[in-house]
């Protein structure tokens, strides 16, 4: 309150960036490299989003091995060299206020900003089975290509049968000395193309009409060790195990986008659907990442999308300033800029 009572307006920033993953980083740097004033909010917890479940990193350019933990460390740290705050809060909302952005929390808190860049991620969807959790890290994995080259000589599985099942077992043939694909049904929904590239593979075993029910291992020093798969038919009820080294689920991604409204559209699957400078229908809004609607969900596109959604942003902010009114900025055409 100011010293007659009246309240004081809430502290506005140019970019408020929704996540702590890869994307929002990358995002945060670009737009703290150009001086714009930038908040990163994420829900309550520690930073990183999904490069705290991973164990190591080998695939992203330039950098040999890096576990997920140091990888989101060094993002903090070289962000917060360019003066990017970080906050916590569970956001709820988005609304257009006049030319500017307010991004909503459930504790009540507003933050006010010319532009907003969503990076929520997405999480695997689960089997939901026991020893599931337990062995997640130790033989239970949700990305082929990140954890493939871990199984080198293993008798694997894949559960699932859509598209990325069966994609990423005949990719982790390359290491497996055999990959069961298990599959609920007595055919898979994968493209016709996958499923005769997967069938002709030698390395690889449909188990149809089948569900897993159980995960188990062992305890391998101070670290748990996927060993085999209590299985089930669903036709004739028979029960029985499958000995393997390791297990990748491909039964779903479900996309962080709660917080966006009906209005916000979405594809079949949930995922935000943005233009190719990842701007939302919302003028100011933009969706980097696993919540957006693409194609493939690693890393480095994400680090992309980021680069995109930041350096739209900006020139989306300079054109809001030049106008020196209320009236809404159009978006500036995209292009390359290097900071």
């Amino acid at each position: 309150m100011t010293s007659n009572g009246v309240a004081n307006p809430p502290e506005e920033w140019d970019v408020i960036i929704v996540g702590a993953g890869p994307a929002d980083m990358a995002a945060a740097l670009y737009t703290g490299r150009a001086r714009l004033k930038t908040l990163l909010l994420d829900r309550a917890g520690m930073g990183g989003g999904q490069l705290m479940n991973t164990e190591l990193i080998e695939d992203y350019p330039a950098i040999k091995s890096i576990t997920g933990a140091d990888m989101a460390t060094a993002f903090e740290e070289q962000i917060r060299e360019f003066g990017v705050e970080i906050t916590w809060g569970e956001v709820t909302g988005f609304e257009a206020r006049g030319n500017r952005r307010v991004v909503k929390t459930d504790d009540g808190t507003e933050y006010v900003g010319k532009t907003i860049i969503v990076t929520t991620g997405g999480l695997p969807r689960k089997l939901d089975v026991p020893g599931e959790a337990e062995f997640a890290g130790g033989g239970v994995s949700y990305c082929a290509i990140c954890d493939g080259a871990f199984f080198k000589g293993e008798v694997l599985a894949v559960v699932g049968g859509g598209d990325s099942a069966v994609e990423e077992a005949t990719f982790l043939t390359r290491y497996g000395e055999k990959v069961y694909i298990i599959h609920r049904r007595d055919e898979w929904r994968a493209q016709k193309l996958l499923q005769e590239r997967a069938l002709g593979n030698p390395k690889i075993v449909p188990v149809w009409n089948t569900v897993v029910e159980e995960i188990g291992g062992v305890q391998e020093g101070l670290a748990k060790k996927v060993k085999w798969l209590r299985v089930r038919d669903v036709k004739t009820g028979e029960v029985s195990q499958i000995d393997l080294g390791g297990v990748f689920i491909y039964v779903g991604f479900m996309p962080n986008s709660q917080i966006f409204g009906d209005d916000f559209p979405k594809d079949p699957q949930g995922f935000v659907i943005t233009d190719d400078k990842m701007e939302t229908h919302m003028p100011g809004l933009y969706v980097a990442g696993d919540v957006r609607s693409q194609y493939v969900r690693q890393i480095s596109n994400a680090v992309g999308d980021a680069t995109t959604a930041a350096v739209a942003a900006t020139r989306y902010i300079e054109e809001l300033d030049a106008t020196g009114d209320e009236d809404e900025a159009e978006s500036a055409e995209q292009v390359a800029v290097s900071y």
